[in-house]
């Protein structure tokens, strides 16, 4: 498994993921509706600071494996979207943008000899437990589901691998 995501306060947490590059391929997956609705959420990004960031998630979408739904997110079972606004954008290393509920996400992307370091940091989140478990076992998933696509992979059914790693953050959080 790759590794868990880290806690640096109360209301940031920070993930690493290794992807195989180039950059500029693991940067077209942030940014280019197409492929970030694979692993994440379609929509359109204006790529400048101030430009409007649509995310739609169609989570029963991201893997051809079947799962219900958990109760809790009965509601976005038809898919669920907000709008946020990008803060910084660096092609291709950084890309900041506020994510529903005010809190923010920061993607920064670091080349090696042969990879791709991505860190994922989101800050100004909710400091309940169940939030905090709800964004790590969210993102976790997420990730997984984009390293299975770079890895050329079936992906995860999302809500089946969500409920585990909530489970796995709930049990390391305790």
């Amino acid at each position: 498994m790759e590794s868990l995501g880290k806690m640096l306060a109360p209301d940031t947490l920070r993930f690493e993921r290794t992807l195989r590059g180039p950059i500029e391929r693991v940067w077209a997956y942030l940014t280019e509706s197409e492929k970030r609705g694979k692993w994440l959420a379609k929509g359109e990004m204006e790529l400048f600071e101030g430009g409007k960031v649509n995310l739609y998630f169609l989570h029963n979408e991201l893997s051809p494996e079947a799962w219900d739904i958990p109760e809790k997110f009965k509601g976005m079972e038809g898919g669920h979207g907000f709008t946020g606004t990008v803060l910084r954008v660096n092609p291709p290393h950084l890309l900041s943008f506020t994510w529903e509920g005010d809190s923010e996400v920061t993607f920064e992307l670091h080349e090696t000899d042969d990879a791709v370091l991505l860190q994922l940091t989101h800050r100004k989140l909710p400091t309940d437990q169940a939030s905090r478990l709800s964004v790590l076992g969210g993102w976790h998933t997420h990730l997984d589901i984009l390293v299975a696509n770079f890895s050329e992979v079936v992906p995860p059914n999302f809500w089946q691998r969500y409920t585990k790693m909530e489970e796995v953050y709930r049990k390391i959080s305790a």
